[in-house]
Order: C-alpha cells, then sequence, then structure tokens
C-alpha cells in the first residue's frame, strides 16, 4: 500500500466535505495506516501519535476518529470486548471485510472475500432491498486454541 497515495485520497475525501487535512489529522491517518491489520483503539492510536508528535490530546484523536468515521474513511467497530476499534475502509471493496474472532484468545483474522453478494441480490429481488453496506463478524473458537495449542497471548472476548 503507498500511504502517501492513500492519505491524498482522505485529504480529497475531507475537502469534498469541507474539512482540512491538518497535521493532527493526517499523522492520526498515518498511524492508521501503518498499522492497518491492528484495528486499533481510540487509546492504541493516541499512544502510537504521542510518539511522532507529543503535544496532541487525547480529545484530538477522539474527535478525528469521529470524525473519519461520520465521513466513513474508517469503521467504527467493537468486537465484544467493549472497547471501540477503527478499521480503514478500502476503497477495493464495495463493502466492509468481515474478521473471525476467536473468543478464547481474542485473535482478530479479517476475509477480505465479500461472501454476500448473492444473499444482496436476493433481498433486492424479493424485498425490494438495497443493502448499501454490511459488515459480518464471525466468533467462535480456533481449532488451536480448543484443544490447548493456542500460542497467542490470552485476550479473550467476552
Amino acid at each position: 500500500m503507498n500511504v502517501t497515495a492513500e492519505i491524498e485520497k482522505i485529504k480529497r475525501s475531507l475537502m469534498e466535505n469541507g474539512y482540512k487535512l491538518t497535521t493532527q489529522r493526517e499523522i492520526i491517518v498515518r498511524v492508521l495506516l501503518e498499522n492497518e491489520e491492528d484495528h486499533l483503539s481510540a487509546e492504541d492510536v493516541y499512544m502510537l501519535v504521542k510518539e511522532k508528535f507529543p503535544e496532541i490530546g487525547l480529545a484530538t484523536v477522539y474527535r478525528t476518529l469521529e470524525l473519519l468515521a461520520e465521513l466513513q474513511i474508517v469503521a467504527k467497530m467493537n468486537f465484544g470486548d467493549g472497547v471501540a476499534r477503527f478499521d480503514l475502509r478500502g476503497e477495493d471493496h464495495e463493502h466492509m471485510h468481515h474478521h473471525l474472532i476467536c473468543q478464547k484468545c481474542g485473535a482478530l483474522e479479517e476475509i477480505k472475500e465479500d461472501w454476500l453478494v448473492e444473499l444482496e441480490e436476493r433481498l433486492e429481488r424479493e424485498y425490494g432491498f438495497k443493502v448499501l453496506d454490511h459488515r459480518l463478524d464471525f466468533t467462535g473458537n480456533y481449532k488451536s486454541c480448543s484443544s490447548g495449542e493456542c500460542k497467542r497471548d490470552c485476550k479473550a472476548v467476552s
């Protein structure tokens, strides 16, 4: 992924909606891009941003993440652990990607394929309902966790 190109896309999106890509917003976006696989919480983003920009406040991080979520640049999600996490929305897919969430160790894996296209078409055909977006989270246990062979730190989801 070209971080500079992604930042330019996000800058255009902000400008189209009457916002500027301030230095603080750019650093926050850069942290999200550099840690895309991690599903960061606002506090995680804050700690990473603080390393690069010590003057930034937690409130600025929260406001920026909320704005990015409102503009659908990021998705705000909760995986059952009571923590809001932020995930960049990719332009390469019409909908959000899906997740596998292990309830034993808290591992999270993304599924990039959209498995619901046929269901969406059927909903539109049979109910006249056009799906604009969806997100699907599967919760369960990995075989290695169930058999006691899990090598991950336990961060079980409740």
